[in-house]
């Protein structure tokens, strides 16, 4: 309010020159010189060391997880075409975390081998695992030799691979596919046992005597006349074949015509035809009313050549 009586035109500060930095400064300068310094601690943590990549070098990232329900792995084999290949696999067995790093280790590894990967660049956050492998620490665990010894000879068949620490922030594909199995439920299911009757047991017995299975509902009896509306006992067929070729509507047809007539009815057996044919043969009106046919019975032979007496 003090300023109010005089005309005061407030303007928004723009940025500062550079000169007017240094300038300003210049006028204060500290009382004790406090050196930069170059090197940042833990930098390493940051740091990506750029590394030349072959053309045929592949890059295997894999994790565990182990918990009440069990212990999972996961892998990703990566080509240098950039093609992925993830993996995910529940232990039967129980094993400690190192046991289950080594398990997914030695998988994939033989799994390169199969793709005849020759350069491999391995990733994985277990520092134990790692270090072990690259001859840095010492394995003491009894349990752990076997695995670093089997892993040590699969090694042997690469031309170059290398093993590297990441983060657990960095690995999370890999930490994602281990713990996917623990949400796999298998189903306990119990094999029913097969009988030693066979499958058409129900519709013999129907034909033989009528009877149904034991505690069968009414549409499984519908059903099973149904099916036994199209089987004969042995012995029943000649009976078809008498009641289509001589039957109230038989017309007595020849034994090709009979059989296809058969089949439309439902019936069928392996020896159709040919029963059909033989029936035929066998029937006496056939015999009686068929065609008379006045052919030799034999191919006639007609001779070229002139009667030895022919004028």
């Amino acid at each position: 309010m003090a300023l109010s009586e005089y005309d005061i035109t407030y303007v928004s500060r723009h940025a500062i020159k550079g000169s007017a930095l240094a300038d300003h400064l210049a006028y204060h300068p500290l009382a004790e010189s406090q050196p930069l310094s170059h090197e940042f601690p833990n930098e390493h943590i940051m740091l990506i060391e750029d590394k030349p990549q072959f053309e045929d070098e592949w890059m295997m990232w894999f994790d565990e997880a182990s918990n009440i329900l069990g212990n999972r792995i996961g892998v990703i084999l990566a080509s240098p075409t950039d093609q992925y290949f993830p993996f995910a696999a529940k232990l039967g067995f129980d094993c400690t975390n190192n046991m289950a790093e080594y398990e997914a280790c030695t998988m994939w590894l033989a799994m390169a081998l199969e793709h005849q990967v020759k350069r491999l660049q391995v990733y994985e956050d277990s520092t134990l695992v790692i270090y072990q492998l690259r001859g840095e620490w010492e394995t003491r665990d009894i349990k752990l030799i076997p695995y670093h010894d089997y892993v040590k000879e699969m090694i042997e068949a690469f031309d170059a691979i290398s093993f590297h620490h990441v983060p657990c922030e960095e690995n999370q594909m890999a930490d994602a596919l281990a713990t996917l199995p623990a949400m796999i439920r298998h189903l306990s299911l119990e094999a029913a046992k097969a009988d030693q009757e066979p499958w058409y047991l129900d519709i013999k017995r129907y034909l033989e005597k009528g009877e149904y299975p034991e505690g069968a509902l009414e549409n499984s009896k519908r059903t099973l006349r149904r099916l036994a509306a199209g089987y004969l006992l042995s012995g029943k067929a000649e009976r078809i074949i008498e009641e289509v070729h001589e039957g109230t509507f038989g017309t007595h047809a020849s034994g090709h015509t009979l059989a296809r007539k058969i089949l439309r009815a439902g019936y069928c057996w392996t020896k159709l035809e040919s029963n059909c044919h033989q029936h035929v043969r066998k029937c006496l009106k056939c015999q009686i009313h068929a065609n008379r046919i006045n052919v030799a019975p034999s191919t006639l032979h007609n001779l070229t050549s002139p009667w030895p007496f022919s004028m």
